[in-house]
Order: structure tokens, then sequence, then C-alpha cells
């Protein structure tokens, strides 16, 4: 039972751009592919491809980055994802679900599986194949994205992990746990330091022209119809279309 997503209604104009190969010595990579270590289906594609401009704007937003913080990157983890592997990941998050609340699927209720689906697509969108509804990553304008730290050979302290099924996936969750006077000393000195390196990331991307995903604190688009809807939610009084649709996986 898919829900619906308000960007998806967003008209697409496509530009007929390629995708290219994320080049492995500019930016870090979560490695191997989290997805890819659960089996996922990428058959002969590569989650490691965006769209030519989308990602001529990624490294324009590692270069703002590293005047900031000269030894920070841009961490890929996951970008271009065909169909088939969103409907896996689909399918494994609410068996995730399910396991995490004790259900079992052959005696849930209607209530208990509404419930499970919902969760599940608060983070997934649905793997649909209608050309004019597409999943944000399978258009490879869409990223998922963390940094890392090249002087402690660490990933930098984000708070949260990518696709936590929690509240820490919102973007602004440390912020306003920075500023609740309950919140004890040490637990708002972390916070502080997880906003404050949330904001920076986001900042880079926005000035490279990126939206971010309005719930979850590491996703981004440029072009697709996420990235339209946020537009137009911004500067009303424009008209904005996506230009990335749904594209083939690579060598396919």
């Amino acid at each position: 039972m898919p829900i619906s997503k308000p960007y998806l209604q967003m008209p697409i104009v496509e530009s007929g751009e390629t995708l290219l190969p994320i080049p492995q010595d500019l930016f870090a990579f979560e490695t191997p592919h989290p997805y890819e270590v659960l089996g996922a289906p990428y058959e002969q594609a590569s989650p490691y491809f965006l769209r030519k401009s989308v990602l001529a704007a990624l490294q324009a937003a590692q270069n703002y980055l590293q005047q900031l913080q000269p030894h920070w990157q841009i961490m890929i983890f996951d970008a271009y994802r065909p169909i088939a592997v969103q409907a896996f990941m689909v399918n494994f998050t609410y068996d995730q679900v399910l396991k995490e609340k004790g259900w079992h699927a052959e005696t849930l209720s209607s209530s208990q599986t509404e419930a499970a689906w919902q969760e599940v697509y608060g983070l997934w969108a649905p793997p649909n194949l209608d050309p004019k509804s597409p999943p944000p990553h399978s258009t490879g304008a869409a990223v998922d994205i963390t940094l890392f730290d090249q002087q402690t050979d660490e990933p930098v302290f984000m708070g949260s992990e990518i696709d936590e099924l929690s509240v820490r996936s919102h973007p602004h969750y440390f912020a306003d746990l920075a500023q609740n006077p309950q919140t004890p000393p040490n637990e708002k000195r972390l916070a502080e330091q997880a906003d404050q390196n949330r904001r920076m990331m986001c900042d880079a991307m926005s000035q490279a022209g990126f939206q971010r995903h309005q719930n979850e604190w590491w996703h981004f688009c440029l072009g697709d119809q996420m990235w339209a809807w946020l537009n137009q939610l911004e500067q009303p009084h424009l008209i904005f279309k996506a230009r990335y649709g749904r594209i083939e996986p690579v060598g396919s």
C-alpha cells in the first residue's frame, strides 16, 4: 500500500542527459556498497552513477566544503538505484519493521499491516514503474551522502546512521535537541556537533543547487521531481519542472 508522495505530481521534461560514473579519486565511498551486501539485484548497473549535471554540481559542492574544511570529503552512500533495487529495499525494510515490532506476517491485523507500511514508506519511495512518478534515485538525480575526514580516516559525526528508522533522521532533530533546556550538557554538546556538521554539509550542497529531503539529513537531489517540488514550495511565484525521469540501468 504505497503512500502518496506530493512531489510525484510534478511534471517531468526529460533532458536526456546520460549517467556518468562518480570519480573514485574525488570522493569517499561507503564500501562495500550496503545494499549490494544485502543482496540487492543491481545486475549490470552500478549505484555509483549520477546524471552529468548532477555530478558536476556534486563536485562543486565538495569544492565549497573543502574551502571550509580542507580535509573533508563528501562520502557517497548511494546514488543511482534501479527499480528492482528499490523494490528489494522496500521489502527488506518491511521485514525489518515486522521483526523490530515482534510481529509475524501471517498473523498481522489490517491496522498492523497499515502501520508497518506507513513506516516503510516514511523512508522509501514506492518502486513505481510509471514513468510519470519514478523513485528519485532511479532518475540518477538523487544521492545519499555523509562526510568523511581524511585526517582521522573516519566518517564525520552526523548523529545517526543513514536509513535509520527513527526521529534522529530528521535534518533538524539535533538542532531541536541542543536548544531544549532539559537536554543534559553532554548530550547537548554532541547534538550541537551533529547539527553543525549536518548544516555544513547542507550548505555545501545548497550552494551547488541541491535540495535536501525534508525528513532525511543524507538525501539530496537536483533536477528530479522532489527537487522541483521543494523549489516550488520555496518560490511559489515560479513554475518548476523536473528535468530527469527514470533512466534505465547502465549497461542494460
